[in-house]
C-alpha cells in the first residue's frame, strides 16, 4: 500500500473515487460559473447593442476571460447564442411554473397567469428586445422562429413535464399538444406584442381553456 493512501477513521483506505468525485464537482461548478458569467456579459451588451454588433471577443472581454476560453466552451457564435437563449428561457419557465402551480385547480386561470407572467418578464428582457429588433440574418431570430427546434423542444418538454405533475390523469400526448401551442403562441406574442400581457393571457385562456377544461375534467372522472 502506498504511504500516500488516504485512510478513514477506522484505518481502512478510502475509495479512490472520492477525490475524483470532488474534483468532478469542482470542475462542474467552475464551468457553471463561467457560463453564467458569459451569459450575464451577453445580457449587459445586448442592453446597449444589437446582437449583430456583439462579437464573441466583446462577450469574452466583458466577462473577463479570453476569446479562446469562450470558443473552447461553446465552439461557435451560434452555439453560444443557442445556449444563451435556453439559459434565459429557463428563468422564464421557472416563473411560468410558479404561476401554473398557483392556479393548478383552475386550468384557464393557470394558462392566463402563465402567459401574463412570461410576457411581462419578456418585455424587460434584453434578449427578447434583441430578437425583436433583429432579422433573419443576424443569428438570434431564426433560433426562436423557423429554426427553433432545440429552443422550442426545450421549452415544450419543460412545460409538458410540469403539467404532468399537476394534472397526472391527462394523457401525455394531450399535455404536450397544449404545451407546444402555449409555448409557440407565447413566444410569438413576446416577439411581436399586440396587447398588454394580461389581455393576451386572457385571450389565450379563452382559446385553449375549453379544451384544457375538458382534458382535466375528463381525467378526474
Amino acid at each position: 500500500m502506498s504511504p500516500s493512501t488516504t485512510r478513514g477513521a477506522d484505518g481502512a483506505p478510502l475509495p479512490a473515487t472520492r477525490g475524483g468525485g470532488r474534483r468532478a464537482r469542482y470542475a462542474e461548478a467552475t464551468r457553471a460559473l463561467l457560463q453564467e458569467t458569459l451569459f450575464d456579459a451577453a445580457s449587459a451588451l445586448l442592453s446597449e447593442h444589437p446582437w449583430s454588433a456583439v462579437r464573441m471577443v466583446d462577450i469574452a472581454r466583458a466577462a473577463g476571460v479570453s476569446r479562446q476560453t469562450l470558443y473552447n466552451e461553446f465552439g461557435s457564435r451560434q452555439s453560444f447564442a443557442q445556449a444563451y437563449i435556453i439559459h434565459e428561457a429557463e428563468k422564464f419557465l421557472a416563473a411560468v411554473r410558479d404561476a401554473i402551480h398557483t392556479h393548478r385547480d383552475r386550468p384557464r386561470a393557470a394558462v392566463s397567469a402563465a402567459v401574463e407572467v412570461f410576457l411581462t418578464a419578456a418585455a424587460s428582457e434584453p434578449l427578447i428586445a434583441a430578437i425583436v429588433a433583429g432579422d433573419e440574418s443576424d443569428g438570434l431570430l431564426p433560433l426562436v422562429t423557423n429554426q427553433a427546434g432545440p429552443v422550442l423542444s426545450f421549452a415544450t418538454d419543460n412545460v409538458t413535464a410540469y403539467l404532468a405533475t399537476i394534472w397526472p390523469g391527462v394523457a401525455s400526448r394531450s399535455l404536450r399538444q397544449v404545451a407546444e401551442q402555449l409555448v409557440r403562441l407565447a413566444i410569438s406574442h413576446a416577439a411581436s406584442p399586440t396587447a398588454a400581457p394580461a389581455e393576451v393571457g386572457a385571450t389565450l385562456a379563452e382559446v385553449l381553456g375549453p379544451h384544457l377544461d375538458e382534458l382535466v375534467t375528463g381525467s378526474e372522472q
